[in-house]
């Protein structure tokens, strides 16, 4: 089956939200507050059945800095795993990345094989200048703190490999 990739509206929230729950037991995923999502709204495109529009998968785009940028809560329901979609949805935000002017995307993952299809290599440390890295330590995001190694989330993110794409 086909599927149509598209941007998340706030009617998906609470699918993009069940998706959520569904990985975080195995770790795959952290949790992310409801209310973040919504706020988040923007980031995220969704895959959804042609034939009844029902959600069946969800990744988000957050922009970083000027030219990096970090794939986010890829997920895809258990019953339709291996069916491509995740690959749909990462496509579609990699191509939003190019349109908005990113150079650079990131990814913190347990999916290694997963991301490395799409080249994405393996990196050590943290993929920016000083200043840039001193601008970034003010954000409120934990997905930048995730993404800069601070010791307050290391917990979150024991195990997971870092990776870069170039576009």
């Amino acid at each position: 089956m086909e599927y149509i990739v598209r941007q998340a509206r706030t009617s998906d929230v609470p699918v993009i939200r069940r998706l959520i729950d569904q990985n975080v037991d195995s770790g795959r995923l952290l949790d992310k507050p409801t209310v973040n999502l919504y706020e988040d709204v923007l980031e995220f495109t969704v895959a959804a059945s042609p034939v009844d529009g029902t959600v069946v998968g969800c990744g988000a785009l957050h922009v970083l800095w000027e030219d990096l940028a970090e794939l986010r809560t890829v997920a895809v329901d258990g019953r339709q795993r291996g069916s491509g979609i995740g690959h749909l949805i990462v496509d579609d935000l990699l191509e939003r990345a190019r349109q908005v002017g990113v150079s650079r995307v990131f990814v913190l993952t347990f999916a290694v094989s997963f991301f490395g299809r799409h080249g994405f290599t393996e990196i050590s440390g943290t993929p920016v200048a000083p200043e840039v890295y001193a601008e970034l330590l003010r954000s409120y995001d934990d997905g930048v703190a995730e993404f800069l190694d601070l010791d307050r989330v290391k917990p979150n993110t024991l195990g997971n490999t870092r990776m870069l794409l170039r576009l």
